[in-house]
């Protein structure tokens, strides 16, 4: 029953955006909103990782920070970059290269830490 319940209201949204006149317009209008909703989750789960870890960021090295920080930079300027780097096979390469050498510098960043 709950199953035919959510069929249901999938296809009435389908309904609406189907044949309802400016129905694409509300389908963009609340895709719209629903990733505004989970960027704001997003930005309120880094906000509270980065309260309860104050204390071990505190403790990095100078060296440790700028590399976290400028790893963390290289993660978000690839995804925002992402449509037009992975358009192409060298892009694609190069995307998976900085993604990768990004989360590599994070991983080394977390072992120096805890190794003390």
């Amino acid at each position: 029953m709950r199953a035919l319940r959510n069929i249901a209201i999938i296809a009435a949204l389908a309904f609406v955006v189907a044949v309802v006149p400016g129905g694409g317009n509300l389908a963009t209008g609340v895709l719209a909103a629903l990733t505004l909703v989970f960027l704001a989750i997003i930005a309120a789960a880094v906000y509270f990782t980065w309260r309860q870890n104050q204390f071990a960021y505190a403790a990095l090295t100078d060296r440790q920070r700028a590399i976290l920080l400028a790893a963390l930079g290289a993660i978000a300027l690839m995804f925002a970059g992402a449509d037009e780097m992975l358009a192409t096979g060298l892009g694609a390469v190069a995307w998976i290269a900085v993604l990768a050498a990004a989360i590599f510098a994070i991983a080394r960043v977390v072992v120096e830490s805890r190794s003390y």
